[in-house]
């Protein structure tokens, strides 16, 4: 039976670049989507840009821009990335489109009808220098709990707090520094609370839409009330003006709140896809066999398990059929966090020429159907990929497409014997079981499978050793069916791993000359077929390469600032208030070795006053020998958030200067302090 499907992942906000997180909740639902295209299914794959909400307002006036101008900048580098990942979406929208601004305001109306929607009075900061009330992630202060400083409205990073931007401590907002003051204002809420949402969520996340640890987390969040039953907290809907986004209807200077709209993105997308086709979305979303399935990563469980269905089950929508969570991607066990400068740029990774589906195979190794963070490991990485992809999989089809050319005109053969049939017969048996595994998402499991069987005929080959066959007089025969087994299972696996490595499949298929795979072509021999002209279908990895991803790219310059001498522009202006978020502190370098495996850094041990040494890796190995360097001064920013690397943790960068064009101008040069300055001494 075919299956409907309608699949999204989660959209990225539209303040920046993909991160590596979006792109690994992409390769898990691109391979899901194209497995049930070689099945015969029929998918729509869509997604789109998050564009709304205060920060991408502040970011765009910051930038000189409106808010569409920052967003449609943002959007222009999507494609890029995906196409160089082989993310296979149908389509790619924005919440700030025609459709979304509409979808957006009739769910709103129908709620209302449905008396969901409440109007009521509350307080919150405002911030008077900038004239607007601040989002819980502008403002900082002390944490109610533990009194940690510099934490965020909402949570604190030291304690894991949770609180009211209210309860803070010494408030101050992040836009300006001043102390924000309470103001009231009226606020709409979708009424959570009310009876039929409570019964109808309490039956939704526990009818199998959800993993079981997912709905176990969200039966937690149904709370007892005085009278048994249970109770959940109503939401906010509504931003105050000014706001970049969907203005309430019968409302003005009131916007939905960036997390309504944008999960109605996923329908948006969905309209203006069938539009371009001339289909009927209605009638699509009304076929009860439809199936509305989403990925998305553990941080937004909430939005998607509660407010989400709710949203349209009670505006007279469909609600999810699956909502698959996943977890977060850390690096050599660190968290990844692009603020705090430890994330992976997919976009350096395709533009230092790494190949995506290398990424995509990794990823893939590790993924499964819980809900647990995986972990990019550079080591395991290079290791992975060289030792199941080249030595395992393509190595089968490199050891006999050379015979198979030069002494049967590339033609293989029709019979290949018993022992052939019975390797073919084990390796062909397995597409049910691989299968299985894709369609429930225990990706790591599906590619052991495959790779235990990529084994099984790499020992087939040891033992029939066709490098010997061709030196035989009268072993013919038998090599040209060695051969032809070899590129037959090699067919075979490469459509067990074609979801996952979807362009290396396309060239196999050029190489083998035959239309693109389908699942069901696993059962199906080739038969006497003449195959293409063997090339070469995938390098090994480098650990070079790897080390280059975590090395810092230059920024460029604003294009119209000019340069100085130096050869780089003077950055965009920042506040006093941003300057003294950064902690310049004199350190003296107590040790320094060159790093074993990189051309560039330098290990230095550096005393900065606190009673122990810090280990910093800086880049400037090029400018100067590590034994010259010992008992020198120099400056370090010393607040950096601590940088998971490849050769270990870096707790902070020393300073140096250099030309923008090292090539034509080398040196660095330290920056040292005047006599007088000790360890420790912050500057000012």
């Amino acid at each position: 039976m075919t299956r409907k499907l309608f699949v999204t992942t989660a959209l990225p906000y539209a303040n920046g670049p993909f991160h590596i997180g979006h792109i690994m909740e992409y390769i898990q639902a691109d391979i899901w989507v194209r497995l049930q295209r070689m099945l015969g299914h029929e998918v729509n794959f869509v997604c789109a840009d998050d564009a709304h909400g205060a920060p991408i307002m502040i970011a765009a006036e910051q930038a000189g821009k409106t808010p569409q101008q920052f967003v449609a900048e943002v959007a222009a580098g999507r494609k890029p990335t995906l196409d160089g990942f082989h993310i296979s979406f149908d389509h790619w929208h924005s919440t700030d489109a025609p459709e979304n601004h509409a979808l957006a305001r009739d769910i709103y109306l129908a709620l209302r009808a449905n008396d969901l929607i409440d109007v009521r009075t509350i307080e919150q900061f405002y911030d008077p220098d900038k004239g607007m009330f601040l989002p819980d992630r502008f403002i900082k202060g002390e944490c109610p709990n533990c009194g940690a400083k510099d934490q965020y409205g909402d949570n604190c990073e030291v304690c894991g707090a949770v609180y009211q931007p209210t309860e803070l401590k010494n408030p101050t907002s992040a836009l300006t520094g001043a102390t924000p003051v309470l103001r009231s204002s009226e606020h709409f809420f979708f009424r959570l609370s009310d009876p039929r949402c409570v019964a109808y969520l309490e039956q939704w996340t526990q009818d199998g839409k959800l993993q079981p640890e997912v709905a176990n987390k969200v039966r937690e969040w149904f709370k007892p009330g005085e009278d048994g039953k249970a109770l959940l907290g109503d939401w906010d809907i509504s931003r105050d003006a000014p706001y970049f986004g969907i203005e309430i209807p019968d409302a003005p200077g009131k916007y939905f709140y960036v997390w309504l709209d944008a999960p109605i993105g996923y329908l948006a997308s969905l309209v203006a896809w069938f539009a371009k086709q001339g289909r009927d979305v209605d009638a699509y979303l009304a076929d009860p066999a439809l199936e509305q399935i989403h990925f998305i990563g553990k941080d937004i469980v909430t939005f998607h398990t509660l407010f989400w269905p709710a949203t349209l089950h009670f505006s007279g929508r469909k609600a999810p059929d699956r909502v698959w969570v996943h977890g977060h991607l850390t690096v050599s066990g660190a968290k990844m966090s692009k603020s705090r400068g430890t994330g992976i740029s997919p976009l350096r990774y395709l533009e230092l020429g790494l190949n995506a589906e290398w990424l995509r195979y990794y990823i893939a190794a590790k993924l499964n159907a819980r809900v647990e963070d995986l972990d990019f490991n550079p080591e395991d990485f290079v290791a992975r990929v060289n030792s199941d992809l080249v030595g395992k999989y393509v190595n089968i089809a490199s050891r006999a497409a050379g015979f198979l050319a030069k002494r049967f005109g590339g033609e293989l053969s029709g019979d290949v014997g018993v022992e052939g049939r019975a390797l073919l017969d084990g390796v062909r048996a397995h597409a049910d079981t691989v299968r299985e595994l894709y369609d429930e998402r225990e990706y790591g499991k599906a590619l052991r499978e495959v790779m235990l069987l990529a084994d099984r005929v790499n020992e087939y080959v040891d033992r029939t050793k066709p490098w010997e066959l061709a030196k035989q007089p009268g072993m013919d025969a038998a090599l040209h069916d060695v051969c032809t087994v070899c590129i037959e299972a090699f067919r075979v696996l490469t459509i067990y791993l074609a979801p996952v490595l979807p362009a290396l499949a396309a060239r196999v298929e050029a190489f083998l000359r035959i239309g693109p795979l389908a699942w069901a072509d696993a059962q199906r021999a080739l038969g006497r077929h003449r195959i293409g002209e063997y090339r070469h279908l995938m390098q090994r990895a480098d650990a070079a390469q790897l080390d280059a991803l975590f090395e810092p790219a230059a920024a460029a310059p604003p294009a119209d600032t000019p340069a100085l001498p130096g050869g780089e522009a003077i950055a965009a202006e920042i506040g006093i208030a941003d300057f003294a978020k950064v902690d310049l502190r004199i350190a003296r370098i107590v040790a320094a070795a060159r790093v074993e495996g990189s051309t560039k850094l330098l290990r230095l041990a550096l005393d900065v006053g606190e009673g122990r040494l810090r280990n910093v890796f800086s880049g400037i190995a090029s400018a100067h020998a590590p034994e010259a360097l010992i008992g020198r001064l120099t400056v370090l920013a010393a607040n950096l958030a601590p940088r998971k690397m490849k050769f270990g943790v870096s707790e902070g960068m020393i300073l140096s200067a250099g030309h923008a064009d090292a090539k034509a101008h080398p040196g660095l040069y330290l920056l040292e302090p005047g006599a007088g300055a000790t360890p420790g001494m912050r500057l000012h």
